[in-house]
């Protein structure tokens, strides 16, 4: 096949999806074994002006207003001796603007949409070179187009760039408590519909309502450094021991957010956060393009998955638009990418500033709120 998509995510999906809708066949190549074959990770905010124009442009707005949820905008801002800072409650009749949506259900939405054999599932990229693939089972595949949509580990961007991803001086614990609304009615209540946000001095706490009941708990902690989980004494094999010295880690906070910590199950996971140089760009290849964190790499904040949704839709116009000059598609593409994506990226760099901010709570309610 002409045009060869690295990577089943969001952004990879997407631009195969735009370009099945206008006539143009792609192939899809996943290391994953099936689309089952692990979890897809939380809740997603689409936003309307990138991730859910990316759906319209693919003609899934309707099904996704299916599968998403408009109380996923509700959010509570406090400090950590208890202190409510903010909490916004979203009307049943509000403007989907931010709705929450389950990542899996997302990138299902998007498979459902393609034929069955535009994705190649067991195909770990080992290499990419004079128009050919190679995997790690052997086999290989040629291209016209390579794009790389193979998230922060990419394979494909060392074909454009020699930037890597670097650490952030954050690190995340995930946790999480399913079905909580019967396990922890009172905790439930507490979280509310959607997103629950407690910053203090270099640490926060969030959670994140799931559609499944689930609540996802992330513990970050600022300023650290890359080796922090080898010397922080949280003992990951023990997810028992692991909870209770995340506790001693939240000491002095109010009981109540210590309870969720105590409350979650052994999903106990070091979650490091990397990011590329914020205006990342590179010189324009005919063959090969990036999309998604393989190109823009930014902090957790809610607009990675934005950006790589977009990024898939606005290829795929281009090449529909140009189907017989791959190199000028590409130009286009990149031309707006680049521009849009670095402004994201310094968004999300500010965001992560203030929340490693000695009065991180202020600030963002400041963020939120404008004078």
């Amino acid at each position: 096949m002409a045009i060869a998509i690295v990577g089943a995510g969001l952004g990879g999906l997407a631009l195969a999806r735009v370009l099945h809708v206008n006539g143009i066949d792609a192939v899809v190549y996943e290391r994953e074994s099936s689309r089952g074959a692990r979890g897809q990770g939380g809740m997603l905010d689409l936003h309307s002006g990138t991730g859910q124009q990316a759906l319209r442009e693919a003609g899934l707005i309707r099904q996704f207003h299916a599968i998403a949820r408009r109380a996923g905008q509700d959010l509570r801002l406090l400090e950590p001796d208890g202190t409510l800072l903010l909490q916004e409650d979203t009307p049943d009749d509000a403007p989907l603007e931010r709705p929450e949506v389950d990542r899996g259900d997302l990138r299902d939405l998007l498979l459902d949409s393609l034929p069955e054999h535009a994705v190649r599932w067991g195909h770990a990229l080992e290499s990419a070179d004079n128009g050919t693939l190679h995997f790690a089972d052997g086999s290989s595949a040629t291209y016209e187009l390579l794009v790389g949509a193979d998230g922060a580990q990419s394979r494909v961007r060392p074909l454009l760039t020699d930037a890597r991803p670097a650490h952030t001086g954050q690190n995340v614990v995930e946790l999480g408590i399913p079905d909580i609304d019967r396990t922890h009615p009172d905790l439930a209540a507490m979280v509310g519909r959607g997103n629950y946000w407690v910053l203090g001095n270099g640490q926060s706490l969030s959670a994140q309502r799931n559609g499944d009941g689930r609540v996802r708990i992330y513990l970050s902690f600022h300023h650290t450094a890359e080796d922090w989980f080898a010397t922080s004494g949280i003992p990951f094999g023990d997810p028992a021991a692991a909870r209770v010295r995340l506790i001693e880690l939240f000491a002095g906070w109010h009981p109540r957010f210590t309870a969720l910590i105590a409350a979650c199950d052994d999903t106990v996971l070091p979650r490091p956060i990397t990011t590329l140089p914020v205006g990342l760009t590179w010189p324009s290849r005919p063959d090969v393009t990036l999309l998604g964190d393989a190109a823009h790499l930014m902090p957790p904040v809610g607009q990675g998955a934005n950006m790589a949704l977009l990024d898939g839709a606005l290829l795929g116009l281009a090449l529909a638009a140009h189907p017989d000059d791959f190199p000028a598609a590409v130009k286009e593409y990149e031309r707006e990418m680049f521009e849009r994506t670095s402004a994201a990226g310094r968004q999300s760099a500010r965001i992560q500033d203030i929340l490693a901010s000695p009065d991180a709570s202020r600030k963002m309610l400041a963020f939120f709120q404008p004078a």
